[in-house]
């Protein structure tokens, strides 16, 4: 017991108790960092996303095009997906410009809707000759297989949470060689595969994973090298094309006890993590490495811009939802993500961060934990603040060494983690949900500013809008034979209404048939709300008559009749309850009150005034400056107990001082006053004024519908307590 005493004494006078507290301590910070759990590796990539964004890849060179199937692409060719034709089309015309590899970034795993032989079984009352014709032709696969023979192309293959059908073992795979550990233990691996139809397969050249994986925060830092997807290892389609471009016939990949090294074929090996995966060295979006899929088929693409460079084809356009976000850019599409590993790769500018880094990392805390806990007690807390100050400032380092120090900062660290993971949590959020309604740039910004969001019901100054194409029945009539037609028409119509929408910062609520509901004010706040929905209101008339045109011409080419595209809008302005709304199953983020049922009811109303927007006194009187706006009628909605003042945007600030708008709204108001007084003659001698006065007859149909008033008036007078409205008999 004596000498245990003395033992203790001498521990206590040599080392002393805080010591061994912190040698507790760095242990057990040891063993966090070995386990690595979410909010240390949350921290740490965020530390590598800092890095990227101070200095990005710089390029000094361009091997890699995209050839984008992008907006102009589906206005030009109709939605996707196109006919297998097409895409042959484009693979010959890629192939004669030069281009080493082609790849496609979107997997066929359907047959061709638009075969021959599909055609000669769905379209109606056709004779049997026809019928054996159309079954002779080679189907549209076997036309893009021919021509993916006559060239090198890689296919696009998807990994799946579950499997979709059993794996054809008789379809070619890329041949693999493993140098130390069995690699495969390592990868990620995904239960099911889905693949391209079997011609298309058996005529590539080479076929690639396209699956991005993403981060827990939705950010792309790590792309798969190789991975094992329905129990087939298989590289990614980026290092698929650079194994296709170097004709190499197998993968390398080299592994040992810790995980995965590299991944290498003939010139090139890449570095990996552990499972496989490239750390990727971005740089900013690059639009010109970008060239339209339309100009490619349409012989409009120079020779030099793609001869010898590595050509992927993907899409841009945000209706096909492939975009990503990376640490330096928000809004990606997912196929620049392929493009620059590729130039990464190519130009030797790969990041790495190698198996044995997690040993330097815990060697380098051990010493300089041991080093803290040794010197600590040789100097007073001014030399020990002093150091810590030292490090702060100069190297950006936190080094404490005493118990308290250390314990605060730990809980320090620990309300920056859970506060951090909170914030991230609330960002994914924030992108799924908004995702379908925003564009791009306001989910990133309300990901980026959640506070600015209330996802909750809440109650909200808003403005509503309802749209909808007129004449819609007759319209479709005329596609009785052509619904695809029909389908690609619709496209063509509702994607410019949908961007004029959210350019003017408003929010899709919903889609029905020909018809958008959308808002403005929410969920992002906007003090420009009435002003922005008149200014998409007007964008989206210049869009239709641009369409028309386009349509015209087209018309008028094929010799087939015309028919225009109008649409009426209602646009109103009140409080409204904004929020997800649904069951337990399925919710949406939408709006529902009284002023979102005065919006629908003047969008109908559109058609009888003669005047393709409306709107109502909340609105007209918050836009009256920066609009030409004319008063319409005092009228009472079906379901309603007030009465509502509406009024027409006729067009934006040029208009309204224009002379000729001013004679008419004079002459209006002249009419609407006389109207109203009861003054009958006084309101048909204003109407026949201003009938004279507008030469292009524009406010033909309310002359038309006040007169017939005026007439039925003259003949059954209102009651005398008749305040000049109008009660509408229809919704």
């Amino acid at each position: 017991m004596k000498r245990l005493r003395i033992l203790r004494r001498w521990f206590k006078r040599r080392f002393g108790y805080a010591r061994l507290l912190c040698v507790g301590l760095l242990i057990g910070f040891a063993a966090l960092r070995i386990a690595d759990p979410a909010p240390i590796e949350e921290f740490r990539v965020r530390t590598f996303d800092t890095f990227q964004v101070i200095e990005p890849r710089k390029k000094t060179a361009k091997p890699v095009r995209i050839v984008d199937i992008d907006e102009k692409s589906l206005a030009k060719f109709g939605q996707w997906p196109w006919p297998r034709t097409h895409v042959a089309d484009l693979v010959t015309n890629l192939t004669r410009l030069g281009a080493v590899v082609i790849a496609f970034d979107i997997v066929f795993a359907e047959p061709d809707r638009l075969n021959p032989n599909v055609a000669a079984d769905a379209i109606r009352n056709l004779d049997e000759e026809t019928k054996a014709k159309l079954r002779a032709l080679p189907s549209n696969d076997e036309v893009l297989a021919d021509a993916m023979r006559h060239s090198r192309v890689a296919l696009g293959e998807s990994g799946l949470p579950h499997v979709v059908a059993e794996l054809d073992k008789e379809l070619p795979l890329t041949g693999l060689a493993m140098l130390g550990e069995d690699p495969q233990r390592f990868m990620l691996d995904f239960p099911g595969l889905l693949r391209s139809t079997p011609v298309l397969e058996a005529a590539a050249a080479g076929r690639g994973l396209l699956t991005i994986w993403t981060e827990r925060d939705g950010i792309v830092r790590r792309v798969p090298v190789i991975m094992k997807a329905q129990g087939v290892t298989m590289p990614s389609l980026s290092f698929e094309m650079l194994r296709v471009a170097t004709g190499s016939d197998t993968i390398l990949i080299k592994s040992d006890a810790a995980g995965i090294t590299s991944v290498a074929v003939k010139g090139f090996a890449v570095p990996t993590d552990r499972h496989g995966q490239l750390w990727v060295h971005f740089a900013h979006y690059d639009p010109s490495i970008y060239v339209s899929a339309a100009d490619v088929l349409e012989g409009r693409v120079a020779p030099e811009v793609i001869a010898g460079k590595l050509v992927l084809v993907g899409t841009s356009s945000i209706g096909l939802q492939d975009v990503k976000t990376t640490p330096i850019t928000p809004v990606m599409p997912g196929v620049e993500i392929h493009a620059q590993v590729l130039e990464a790769a190519l130009t030797g500018q790969l990041l790495s961060q190698p198996i044995w880094g997690t040993v330097a990392e815990l060697v380098a805390a051990m010493l300089l934990g041991v080093a803290v806990i040794w010197l600590a007690p040789k100097f007073g807390p001014v030399t020990l603040v002093g150091t810590s100050w030292y490090f702060y400032t100069q190297h950006r380092l936190l080094i404490d060494s005493t118990y308290p120090l250390l314990s605060t900062t730990a809980i320090y660290l620990t309300l920056i983690f859970s506060g951090f993971a909170r914030e991230q949590a609330q960002r994914r959020q924030i992108r799924s949900a908004f995702g379908q309604y925003l564009s791009p740039a306001l989910v990133e910004q309300l990901a980026l500013a959640p506070e600015k969001l209330v996802l909750g019901g809440e109650e909200r100054e808003m403005t509503i809008m309802f749209s909808d194409m007129r004449g819609f029945t007759s319209i479709s009539e005329t596609y009785k034979q052509d619904p695809q037609g029909l389908t690609t028409l619709m496209n063509r119509f509702l994607t410019p209404l949908t961007n004029a929408i959210l350019d003017r910062k408003g929010t899709i609520d919903k889609y029905m048939g020909d018809a958008i509901m959308a808002f403005w004010n929410a969920p992002l706040e906007d003090k420009e709300h009435q002003v922005n929905a008149c200014e998409a209101a007007l964008d989206m008339l210049e869009q239709v008559d641009a369409l028309n045109k386009e349509r015209e011409e087209e018309a008028l080419e094929s010799g087939r009749p015309f028919i225009p595209l109008n649409v009426g809008v209602g646009l109103n302005t009140g409080t409204c309850v904004v929020g997800n709304m649904g069951s337990d199953l399925r919710f949406d983020y939408s709006v529902f009150g009284d002023s979102v049922n005065l919006a629908s009811r003047l969008e109908g109303q559109s058609k009888e005034y003669g005047f393709p927007i409306i709107v109502g006194s909340n609105t007209a009187l918050a836009a009256k400056d920066k609009f030409a706006i004319l008063e319409l009628d005092f009228i009472m909605v079906k379901g309603k107990t007030e009465p509502e003042v509406i009024y027409a945007i006729a067009g934006r600030e040029d208009t309204a001082q224009s002379g000729h708008f001013q004679r008419l709204r004079n002459l209006t108001i002249e009419m609407l006053g006389c109207y109203r007084g009861r003054d009958w003659d006084g309101a048909l001698a204003a109407i026949d004024r201003g009938r004279r006065t507008d030469d292009a007859h524009s406010l033909e149909l309310l002359y038309n519908l006040y007169e017939t008033r005026i007439r039925g008036y003259q003949k059954n007078p209102p009651p005398d307590d008749w305040n000049g409205a109008f009660a509408l008999l229809t919704k």
